[in-house]
């Protein structure tokens, strides 16, 4: 946990480390938890990369993305927020240049 604010700072697993997490369930013959236990990982956060990497295989439920999806939604959403954030500007600086020449 954090001194500063009493809440846990949140790791940044490498994709590396995500499939090799992965490849040690399916090929090292062992569970889910045995391999999130050695990892000091929570057993949800091993199922949840093990459950991705079926999606991303192609062997998901329809209709969920894939990471690659996913990361390409992300970078649309932040892109979208800029150009709302730059529209919000253009607007207030055509209302402030309407003033001024009237």
């Amino acid at each position: 946990m954090s001194a500063q604010n009493g809440r846990r700072t949140r790791r940044v697993h490498t994709r590396k480390f995500k499939a090799d997490t992965v490849a040690l369930v399916r090929k090292g013959g062992r569970s889910v938890p045995q391999v999130a236990d050695e990892l000091g990982l929570a057993n949800s956060l091993v199922y949840d990369w093990c459950r991705q990497t079926e999606v991303d295989e192609g062997k998901g439920a329809p209709g969920v993305l894939t990471t690659a999806e996913k990361e390409e939604l992300s970078h649309l959403r932040r892109e979208v927020k800029v150009l709302r954030m730059e529209r919000e500007i253009l607007k207030q600086a055509a209302t402030f240049f309407a003033k001024e020449s009237a």
